[in-house]
């Protein structure tokens, strides 16, 4: 047991630290180590390092390192969790001590953040090119197709067979949806509508209209934590941002999968540079092909879509409607399923609001 005076100093640091015992046993954790890990020292104490951190067989040999050569060893580039948490992206370094009951100091030091904001910073230059494109793209079409509409109704009213009138009828309608669609494109101008809400309600109704669109063979299922609170958020933007992700989906497998919408707590995370005790996390989960390697990078680019047909701008819209959110959006995918992974901060309408005058 290591007195309190002897850790006292330790309280109160701002960076993770650990004692571990020469038998490589955690003896404490300060405040901030168990933050990080989202463990208590009480549950830690006593257990080897390598039992109460997962894949901690790089830290085990900086550790035995630092004993061989009696001096401060650092590592970089590890991945650490607590057992039934997501890895975190860390550096060590480790220094021989003498404290009675203890003969390692262990100082960890998260660069998971760093990595996060370098990333959020490149997704909004991103973002910020991509809706500059939309929005000329669609001004530019805006005006032609009111041109087509127009002359269509004009020839209807000469064709003197009125069948042939089906044929302009069907150039209206369809120059009417395109229209739409260009509204659509530029309405993420508007600034959006905050209210509470329950993300399962959103899913829902995202789980409604998918199964209603596609009716040969496709599965939604739910896997949603009941316990999470309510979020403010624009419940329509959220909606048609959950509803691209969950389309390209069932698009990918053609009808026929798995699609799994899940909704987790995240808990310490970093969202447009701003840290978070609590984040609402919601996964679209699918068993299709995956994304070919080739689109990847740009799978959030406009107009770059991996089938044949599709406009590739559905997943360029989730993006500026969660990052409107103050939120991110990533993905992993690989041949047989594809993750994508939505963050939103769990904050009241007065600091989301803030948040986006400050930004």
């Amino acid at each position: 047991m290591i007195a309190p005076s002897a850790i006292a100093g330790l309280e109160h640091l701002a960076g993770a630290v650990m004692l571990l015992d020469l038998r490589l046993r955690v003896q404490y954790a300060n405040p901030a180590a168990e933050t990080l890990f989202d463990l208590s020292n009480r549950s830690a104490l006593g257990h080897p390092v390598g039992e109460v951190l997962q894949d901690a067989g790089p830290l085990l040999a900086a550790v035995r390192q630092a004993l061989a050569e009696n001096a401060t060893y650092v590592e970089h580039g590890l991945e650490l969790a607590a057992p039934g948490h997501p890895r975190l992206h860390l550096s060590c370094s480790v220094t021989p001590v003498e404290i009675a009951g203890a003969g390692l100091l262990l100082e960890f030091h998260q660069i998971d953040q760093q990595l996060r904001i370098a990333r959020e910073e490149r997704i909004q230059d991103q973002t910020q090119a991509n809706r500059a494109l939309i929005r000329n793209l669609a001004h530019e079409i805006k005006n032609p197709l009111g041109g087509i509409r127009g002359a269509a109704q004009l020839l209807a009213r000469e064709l003197p067979q009125p069948q042939l009138q089906e044929y302009t009828q069907v150039i209206v309608r369809e120059a009417d949806r395109l229209q739409s669609l260009m509204d659509r494109l530029l309405a993420p101008n508007r600034l959006p509508h905050w209210a509470e809400l329950n993300i399962h309600e959103v899913l829902e109704r995202v789980r409604g209209l998918v199964l209603a669109e596609f009716t040969g063979g496709l599965s939604v299922r739910r896997d949603y934590d009941v316990s999470l609170p309510p979020m403010v958020g624009d419940k329509e933007r959220l909606i048609q941002a959950l509803l691209n992700i969950a389309r390209n989906a069932a698009q990918a497998m053609e009808g026929r999968g798995t699609i799994t919408l899940r909704t987790r707590v995240a808990r310490q995370v970093t969202l447009a540079r701003r840290r978070h005790r609590l984040a609402l996390q919601v996964q679209v989960i699918d068993t299709g092909p995956g994304i070919p390697e080739a689109l990847r990078e740009r799978v959030f680019y406009p107009l770059v879509s991996g089938r044949e047909g599709g406009h590739g701008l559905g997943l360029t819209l989730a993006q500026e409607f969660v990052n409107q959110h103050r939120g991110s959006i990533e993905f992993e995918s690989a041949p047989g399923g594809t993750c994508f992974t939505i963050l939103l901060p769990l904050v009241t309408r007065e600091e989301l609001t803030a948040s986006k005058v400050k930004s």
